[in-house]
């Protein structure tokens, strides 16, 4: 799976912009603010239709423009794809795949898969479980179309339930008892299947986790990653019935996958809580790592790697481990200069200089 090029068209501070990449190591370079990340973002939004740094489609517009354009081409299995997708202040984005127009944006998940990998994910273990829920769905949502359905309704149906918790404050619960039981009863069919997934997920990742983590510490630690549900003990539907009077008085859905969250533990240590900042970066790092290597297992082909100025927040061993473990996968890496990767003899196919919304090639 390669990213063959990218076109942008009053993208963030990109008037016009016309990339060719290389099938392995494409380099972005520049000072900061210049708009390196910005290319990046712009791919991962053609992946998944949704910015990385969870910004609406209006902020994505240059500054006193309308709309923006987005033309992305994909090579997959030896088929070219090209992704098309127009942004627009006032209106929903639109989105064709080879000039197809798609009704629903879940038709897009699963042509390219994309892993984006920040010095924010570095926190992704310390940070709160928004975050982690975050990192499950994204990924899930490329390699699951059903997963991505149910959870879609499972939202729905949250957004739903809640707003009436609210009108049963203003009307009484009499009036709404039998919508609001057709709602717990979706509730909870869309939730068992989400939880059921990510259980599975979780049990995926671990296999490939360990190993990882384990030549990262150099054999000192091993880690596991367990699912911690809302509803504890509880199955959702016990929650969901016992919370119920909690629900109505805070007018709020309090139990469920929406509120559930993700534990790493090196031994009997909770790395979320009680690791070492080291311990914590050096689980979300593998953590990363295994998603490479689940998606890579997943869909019997490499996803592409998106590394937005990881290298200067890694040691030299975490680099080394890292740059080692990417050599095979087309990746675009962002960085303030090339040094780092010239010292560690890591093979630069392609060389862009960013600065001030212009991209040079060097090479």
């Amino acid at each position: 799976m390669k990213i063959k090029s990218l076109k942008l068209k009053n993208f963030r501070n990109y008037d016009l912009l016309d990339l060719t990449f290389d099938d392995s190591a494409n380099i972005f370079y520049g000072d900061n603010a210049q708009g390196k990340t910005n290319i990046l973002e712009a791919v991962y939004l053609s992946g998944t239709t949704k910015s990385h740094r969870g910004s609406k489609d209006r902020d994505l517009i240059e500054f006193g423009k309308e709309e923006s354009h987005i033309e992305t081409i994909v090579e997959k299995n030896g088929i070219d794809y090209q992704i098309d997708m127009h942004l627009k202040k006032n209106s929903p984005k639109g989105i064709a795949i080879n000039r197809m127009p798609i009704r629903k944006a879940s038709e897009l998940f699963g042509i390219v898969n994309l892993v984006f990998f920040s010095p924010e994910d570095l926190n992704i273990i310390k940070n709160g479980p928004a975050e982690r829920r975050r990192f499950i769905d994204l990924e899930l949502s490329q390699l699951d179309r059903v997963y991505l359905s149910n959870l879609a309704n499972y939202n729905r149906v949250v957004n739903q339930r809640n707003h009436l918790l609210k009108e049963i404050g203003f009307s009484g619960y009499e009036k709404h008892a039998g919508t609001l039981e057709i709602w717990e009863m979706q509730l909870i069919q869309y939730g068992n299947k989400i939880i059921e997934r990510r259980k599975a997920f979780i049990e995926e990742m671990n296999e490939i986790i360990s190993s990882i983590h384990k030549k990262l510490t150099g054999g000192r630690e091993e880690i596991r990653i367990l699912y911690e549900p809302s509803n504890k003990e509880l199955t959702f539907e016990q929650a969901l019935r016992k919370y119920k009077d909690r629900d109505l008085k805070l007018k709020s859905t309090s139990v469920g996958p929406h509120r559930d969250d993700i534990c790493f533990m090196a031994g009997d240590l909770d790395i979320r809580r009680f690791g070492s900042q080291g311990q914590q970066r050096t689980a979300a790092l593998s953590l990363k790592l295994s998603e490479i290597e689940l998606v890579r297992q997943s869909i019997h082909d490499t996803p592409v790697l998106l590394l937005d100025d990881v290298l200067s927040e890694l040691d030299k061993h975490r680099q080394n481990y890292l740059l080692d473990s990417i050599h095979d996968i087309q990746t675009l890496i962002t960085c303030t200069g090339v040094e780092d990767f010239v010292n560690h003899r890591f093979s630069i196919n392609k060389v862009f200089h960013v600065q001030n919304g212009q991209v040079a090639k060097e090479n």
